[in-house]
C-alpha cells in the first residue's frame, strides 16, 4: 500500500483549510508538503524566492524543473494548487496516476468572508491566539458571482480530467478537517496509515464568529444569495452529442484575410467570398495544421459566422437535404417513424402549401426529438444547434463576428472594411420549392421551432420569425 502513490497534490483555494490541511499532513513521518510550489508572487510560502534549490525565475521558465524536483524528492512530497496559481503544471499532476489527489473545498460563502477579512487584517494563518486580528466584510454580489464561476470552473476541469483518465480523488470539506476518522482515512488512503490528531497542529480557527457578525450588509447578502440558482433551474438542458470543430468545412477568401466558419450550407457566402477574393476561388479543405498555417500567415485577419433564426434554419434544411433525397435513409426514416408525408424528390416542386406547411411541422417536432438525443438519427450539420456548432469551433477560432442573415449586407460591408476589400453584393436568394416559407408561417411553427432550439433561441435573443 505505501507504494500506491509517489506524491500528492491538494487541489484547492485560498481559505478552504489548506494551510490546516498542511500542517496535518506534516505530521505524518515521511510525508512533506511544499505549500503553493507554484504560487505566482512567490516560492512555497510568502516572502520565499527559493525552493527545492529552485529560485522563481528558474521556476517561470520551466515549471515542469519544480515539479520533477518535488515528485522526486525523499518520501512523499506534494504541494498545494489553486485556480490562480501557474496551472501549466495541473494537466501533468492530473494525468499523473501516481499522485494523489486531494481535494479540498468549503462553503464558498464562509470562503468569500474568510478571504475578505484576511485582506484586510494580513492575517493569514494563527498560531496564537493573541495575535488574532477582526475586522467586518461588506458583501459584493458581483465579487460573489466573478468568485463563485472561478472556482466551479477550476473544479469543473478537475472532475473532468479524473472522469476521463479512470482516476478518483480524495475529497475533503473544510469541516472534514476537524473529523479524526476522517483524517484518518486520509492518511490510510495515501498509504501512510495511522491517527492523525486535528489537535497536533498549532494552527487556530480565525474568525469563529456567525457569519451575520462578520457581514456588515447581512440582509443584503441574505437577498442577493437568494438569486443564486443552486440547482440549475434556470439552466436548458443540452443533449446534442459533442461535436468537433468541423475544420474542413472552412472557407477563406482568396488572397484577403477573411474566413467563414460555416454552420451549414450557405451558397451565397460562398460566391459572396469568391467575389471578394483576390486571385481565384475561395480556399477551402482545411485541416488544422493547414488552418493553423493560414492563420500565421495572415496576421490580424478576421472570421465571421452566419446565424439564422431556428425555424430559417429547419426550412432550409428540410428543403435543401430531406426533400430533395439527399439524405436517402433519413428520409426514409422520417416517413417510416415519424409519420412525414413526403413526396419522391421529382414531386417536389408540385407540393402546395398546405403539404409543405404539415411537412415543415412535423419535422420540427422530429427535430426536438433529435436534438435531444431521443432518436437513432444523427444530428446532422444542416439542423444542429447553432450556439452549440459554435462552442465546438473554440478549439480552433473563434469569429470576430456573428452575423445574423437578416443583416447579412451590411455586416458582410463591414467585414470586407476590416479586411481591407472592397464591398460586393451578396447574390440574390434564389427561390427553392416548394413555397416560400413566409407563405405558410404561422404561430404553430413558430412555436415549435422555439420548443426545438430553445439554447439557440435564448443564445441569439431570437424572436418570432419575420420575412
Amino acid at each position: 500500500m505505501s507504494a500506491r502513490f509517489d506524491s500528492f497534490v491538494i487541489l484547492g483555494e485560498m481559505r478552504t483549510g489548506s494551510n490546516l490541511l498542511e500542517s496535518l499532513l506534516q505530521t505524518i513521518p515521511d510525508v512533506t508538503c511544499h505549500g503553493e510550489a507554484f504560487n505566482r508572487t512567490h516560492l512555497g510560502g510568502p516572502g520565499r524566492d527559493r525552493l527545492l534549490g529552485i529560485d522563481i525565475l528558474t521556476r517561470d521558465r520551466d515549471p515542469m524543473l519544480l515539479l520533477e524536483r518535488i515528485r522526486s524528492g525523499p518520501g512523499l512530497n506534494g504541494f498545494r494548487l489553486f485556480h490562480d496559481h501557474d496551472l501549466r503544471v495541473l494537466d501533468p499532476v492530473l494525468q499523473d496516476r501516481g499522485c494523489a489527489k486531494i481535494v479540498l473545498g468549503r462553503n464558498p460563502v464562509d470562503s468569500w468572508v474568510s478571504l475578505q477579512i484576511a485582506r484586510q487584517t494580513q492575517n493569514w494563518r494563527l498560531t496564537d491566539i493573541r495575535r488574532r486580528k477582526t475586522a467586518t466584510v461588506t458583501f459584493d454580489a458581483a465579487a460573489f458571482d466573478a468568485f463563485l464561476a472561478e472556482r466551479a470552473a477550476f473544479r469543473a476541469r478537475i472532475q473532468r480530467a479524473l472522469q476521463t483518465s479512470g482516476q478518483t480523488a480524495f475529497f475533503l470539506d473544510y469541516d472534514d478537517l476537524r473529523e479524526p476518522g476522517i483524517l484518518a482515512g486520509l492518511a490510510a488512503w495515501l498509504g501512510r496509515p495511522g491517527a492523525l490528531d486535528p489537535k497536533g497542529t498549532p494552527m487556530l480557527v480565525q474568525n469563529p464568529e456567525p457569519l451575520s457578525e462578520k457581514v456588515e450588509n447581512w440582509d443584503q447578502m441574505q437577498a442577493e444569495l437568494a438569486k443564486i440558482d443552486y440547482f440549475g433551474l434556470s439552466t436548458l438542458p443540452n443533449f446534442e452529442p459533442r461535436r468537433g470543430a468541423a475544420v474542413g468545412s472552412y472557407v477563406a477568401a482568396r488572397g484577403v484575410p477573411l474566413l467563414w466558419l460555416p454552420l451549414g450550407p450557405e451558397p451565397r457566402i460562398t460566391s459572396w467570398l469568391a467575389a471578394l477574393g483576390r486571385g481565384g476561388p475561395p480556399e477551402t479543405g482545411f485541416t488544422h495544421k493547414s488552418l493553423a498555417e493560414w492563420k500565421l500567415a495572415h496576421p490580424g485577419f478576421r472570421s465571421f459566422a452566419l446565424v439564422r433564426h431556428p425555424l430559417d434554419r429547419a426550412d432550409r434544411a428540410l428543403r435543401g437535404a430531406i426533400l430533395p433525397g439527399k439524405y436517402p435513409r433519413i428520409r426514409n426514416l422520417l416517413i417510416r417513424d415519424f409519420g412525414l408525408n413526403l413526396p419522391d424528390p421529382e414531386a417536389v416542386p408540385g407540393m402546395g402549401a398546405a403539404a409543405y406547411r404539415a411537412a415543415l411541422l412535423g419535422f420540427l417536432r422530429f427535430l426536438k426529438l433529435n436534438l435531444n438525443g431521443q432518436t437513432a438519427i444523427r444530428v446532422d450539420r444542416f439542423w444542429c444547434g447553432q450556439a452549440h456548432a459554435l462552442a465546438a469551433m473554440a478549439g480552433t477560432v473563434l469569429p470576430d463576428m456573428i452575423v445574423r442573415a437578416d443583416r447579412m449586407q451590411a455586416a458582410l460591408d463591414h467585414l470586407a472594411d476590416r479586411v481591407g476589400a472592397a464591398p460586393v453584393p451578396v447574390p440574390a436568394e434564389q427561390p427553392a420549392g416548394p413555397v416560400p416559407l413566409a407563405e405558410i408561417c404561422d404561430d404553430a411553427l413558430q412555436q415549435a421551432a422555439a420548443a426545438a432550439y430553445p439554447r439557440d433561441m435564448a443564445a441569439f435573443g431570437f424572436g418570432a420569425w419575420a420575412a
